[in-house]
């Protein structure tokens, strides 16, 4: 069974009506370990954060669902952004995030105060990729495989959205770090005065993005997994990666190009979690679970996929993930038999 299915099988099933009348972040209870287990985390107060993305809250809830398990009263997810977040939990505002990308945050978890504040556990889900892509049907047609070829104002203006000549990039929200990936690639490949990057809502721009490609129209955006746009706009199908001419980081040391000999203009990535390292220190079952959990990335995007068909409200959201855990039971139970054994 895959993961849409597993998750799929975990929405099927309505709750009950006295569930339906609780907040679905706050029915700890259902979780909550039997009354004779180790409860090592009994009358700890846990704050968790995301950033503005809605589709980043199964993967926090994951965690705050197996916290509760070892005793810890978890409060409803707070949202933030990525620079804020860290700052936030490195100031002991929050105490964890589910969703540090080790090298596109690397600057946000430095700035607040790197291993002095923070701890990094990971990888919480491998495998993150993200890049550049244009639609299938303008690629073949203009023979269009780099980002770089956009410096010439005739390929640019196909992905033209507003009749100024200048292709127009669907990019990243300000604040967020690929923001700043994007803008220096801008420069990197002197794209500057043929390429506009357009920023505002995120999810917005995509729905605009993606009524322009079933209009048949040219598309040029920046995405990354785990996320639902590429089960929506397929990779290889529907659209294609552009490579980029030379590895351009921001860090100017990382080497973007991938395994298998191509570049995308950024490194195969990591989601790890990120914790306040004074609460490490008192929390050695935290620090344990922290360490052992892993998600994969498949079927983030299958979760993703399902709130961008619908199922995308707090109690759909709880559906999913109570779902995984049921599919996953041994793997779950796994992780708090560890966190357990590592101490009060």
């Amino acid at each position: 069974m895959g993961p849409a299915a597993l998750l799929g099988a975990a929405t099927a099933a309505a709750p009950s009506a006295a569930a339906a009348q609780a907040p679905a972040q706050t029915r700890a209870n259902a979780h909550a370990p039997a009354p004779d287990a180790v409860m090592p985390g009994k009358g700890i107060t846990v704050q968790p954060l995301k950033s503005s993305l809605a589709e980043e809250a199964f993967q926090t809830l994951l965690v705050s669902r197996a916290l509760e398990k070892l005793g810890y009263t978890v409060l409803p997810m707070k949202d933030l952004e990525p620079a804020t977040e860290h700052l936030a939990i490195a100031n002991g505002d929050a105490t964890f995030m589910a969703n540090h990308w080790r090298l596109l945050h690397q600057d946000f978890y430095r700035n607040s105060g790197g291993d002095a504040r923070l701890v990094r556990f990971g990888p919480y889900a491998q495998g993150a990729v993200q890049g550049y892509l244009i639609d299938r049907k303008t690629a073949e047609a203009h023979h269009i495989t780099r980002l770089d070829q956009l410096r010439d104002p005739a390929i640019a203006r196909l992905f033209d959205t507003d009749g100024d000549g200048r292709a127009d990039l669907t990019g990243c929200n300000p604040g967020w770090g690929c923001e700043g990936a994007i803008e220096h690639h801008l420069d990197a490949y002197q794209l500057r005065s043929t390429v506009t990057h357009r920023q505002g809502s995120y999810t917005a721009l995509m729905a605009d993005t993606m009524s322009r490609f079933k209009q048949g129209k040219p598309i040029l955006y920046y995405t990354w997994t785990p996320y639902w746009v590429s089960a929506v706009l397929r990779p290889g199908a529907d659209v294609v990666w552009l490579q980029v001419p030379f590895s351009a980081s921001k860090d100017g040391t990382t080497d973007t190009q991938q395994p298998n000999g191509k570049n995308y203009g950024f490194a195969a990535d990591q989601e790890e979690i990120v914790a306040n390292r004074d609460f490490i220190q008192r929390n050695p079952a935290a620090a344990k679970l922290f360490e052992v959990m892993r998600l994969p990335i498949s079927d983030i995007n299958a979760q993703n996929l399902r709130m961008n068909d619908g199922a995308n409200t707090e109690r759909d959201i709880a559906r999913h993930t109570d779902g995984w855990i049921r599919a996953h039971q041994a793997q779950f139970d796994g992780w708090i038999a560890q966190a357990r054994a590592a101490g009060p």
